[in-house]
């Protein structure tokens, strides 16, 4: 198989208003129709609308929380390869998180309930951020915090700081008691939070959504409207599972947060939702195993994909996902991956 171009010298722009026509949205790779003499591109832009942009060699990254700081990662395969790398949710205070056991598996995925265990922010722009600014692949630092005004705070503590390219505010994590999931269901509070964060940087600010909500479009508007540059869809499920030998919840705190492949038609009809109403990127997440789940996505009007759970089977997933995008589109005779991103959206008025 060829390998994939993934240059982001090639990386266009896109036209958020005329989702649902992959020739109007990225014109100038629609103008170039595949011939086989070069890779695929797979270079994105998930952030066309901000000063700086944020532009990927291809549309895969890790999600936040299933590739630590990506050190460990690092050790095994280029990092670099990567479209971006996204950090585990960091904290202004470090954490020793919950309980044990933490992790449940379940018949098509995992219920985990980790609850945000970390070095906290100074540590990480210590120690961590340093080492990230030697890479040639953006960092997203996935911030999570106890009230909407500590999302600024971490976001004016972050910015400028070298080796940090994003920041994807966490206000979905389920596995705490205060912020997260309790910011993240509220249409206002979700709004307060992405604009303090937006007022404190200059760095693209990603909002994860929570899939716990009856209407998670609103949420994305909401975002969108106070500057949030992308969205990313979706965060966990919450699941509960049942040791029956002890007759209790196998999770301490009994609930956690479901990922895997029994999540994928929740967060893909999300990502599909999001992206006929929003006009900045999408980052699908959820069950995204290959390049085949990807390439649903990406037509369902994801910009960019996160791969989380299937990396505990599999270390090399990342790397699996962008050949099998890489090899989808050559199979297909389409010359870029923009071409196909919200190819099966309704056009947009």
């Amino acid at each position: 198989m060829v390998k994939p171009q993934t240059s982001p010298d090639r990386v266009q722009g896109r036209k958020a208003s005329s989702r649902g026509n992959p020739a109007a949205l990225f014109p100038a790779a629609a103008a170039h129709p595949y011939t086989g003499d070069v890779p695929p591109d797979l270079g994105v832009d998930l952030a066309p609308g901000h000063k700086t942009g944020l532009q990927l060699r291809n549309p895969v990254m890790p999600a936040s929380g299933t590739f630590s700081w990506g050190l460990e990662f690092a050790k095994h395969f280029d990092i670099n390869a990567l479209g971006a790398v996204v950090s585990k949710g960091i904290t202004t205070a470090p954490r020793q998180g919950n309980p044990q056991p933490r992790v449940a598996e379940t018949p098509a995925g995992m219920l985990n309930s980790i609850g945000l265990q970390n070095v906290g922010l100074g540590e990480v722009i210590k120690s961590l951020a340093p080492t990230w600014a030697k890479w040639d692949v953006p960092v997203i630092a996935n911030i999570a915090a106890d009230t909407v005004e500590e999302f600024g705070e971490m976001a004016a503590r972050l910015d400028g700081t070298p080796g940090i390219a994003a920041l994807e505010l966490n206000i979905s994590c389920p596995n705490v008691d205060q912020g997260g999931i309790e910011i993240g269901q509220s249409v206002e509070a979700s709004a307060r939070a992405t604009r303090a964060a937006v007022r404190h940087t200059d760095l693209p600010v990603i909002v994860k959504l929570t899939p716990n909500v009856t209407d998670p479009v609103a949420l994305a508007l909401a975002c969108e409207a106070e500057g949030a540059a992308a969205i990313c869809a979706i965060n966990t499920v919450l699941g509960l599972a049942i040791d029956t030998r002890r007759r209790r919840p196998v999770l301490p705190r009994a609930r956690g947060g479901l990922s895997g492949p029994a999540i994928k038609p929740i967060a893909l009809r999300i990502v599909y939702d999001v992206a006929k109403a929003a006009r900045i990127p999408v980052i699908g997440c959820g069950g995204i195993r290959t390049g085949q789940d990807a390439i649903e996505f990406l037509m369902a009007g994801a910009t960019a994909v996160q791969v989380g759970t299937a990396t505990f089977a599999n270390p090399r997933a990342l790397l699996d996902v962008i050949e099998g995008i890489g090899g989808w589109l050559e199979g297909e005779g389409v010359a870029s991956v923009r071409d196909i991103i919200g190819c099966a959206l309704p056009p947009r008025d």
